[in-house]
């Protein structure tokens, strides 16, 4: 019955939006997407991982990074699966287009997160190793 109301409420344009939407399909969904950055001049890119350059606000919360355990991930080796390791740097960082991931993947050794949280440093580490790259935690 939840599912009814929340219907009932939603107006009749955007229901029609929606199951037009519904019957695209993911080629087409893409650009959709592309389409409605560009005409609205936005990204869609979640914010889920901090930049590098985030560590500012959090010296000014108190932290100290490196006194909890953490540091400075430095990538020394893309390895052999240069793909897979432009992919996890995409993961880590959603801010980081395709051109910038590949580009550390080249030019050695690479700061990928300064001065980060313990947590933040070791995923990001499990993620590139598991992707088949060197890692240093400095």
């Amino acid at each position: 019955m939840a599912d009814e109301k929340k219907e009932t409420k939603i107006a009749k344009n955007v229901e029609k939006i929606v199951e037009d939407v519904s019957k695209l399909t993911v080629l087409e969904l893409s650009e959709l997407v592309e389409s409605l950055q560009d005409k609205l001049g936005v990204s869609a890119m979640p914010m889920a991982a901090p930049s590098p350059t985030a560590t500012a606000g959090q010296a000014a919360e108190g932290e100290a990074p490196a006194a909890a355990g953490g540091g400075t991930l430095v990538m020394t080796a893309s390895g052999e699966q240069k793909i897979a390791v432009i992919k996890a740097l995409r993961e880590i960082n959603q801010n980081w287009g395709l051109k910038e991931a590949k580009d550390m993947t080249e030019n050695l050794p690479a700061e990928i997160i300064k001065d980060g949280k313990a947590e933040e440093v070791k995923e990001a580490s499990e993620k590139l190793k598991a992707a088949g790259a060197t890692v240093e935690v400095k």
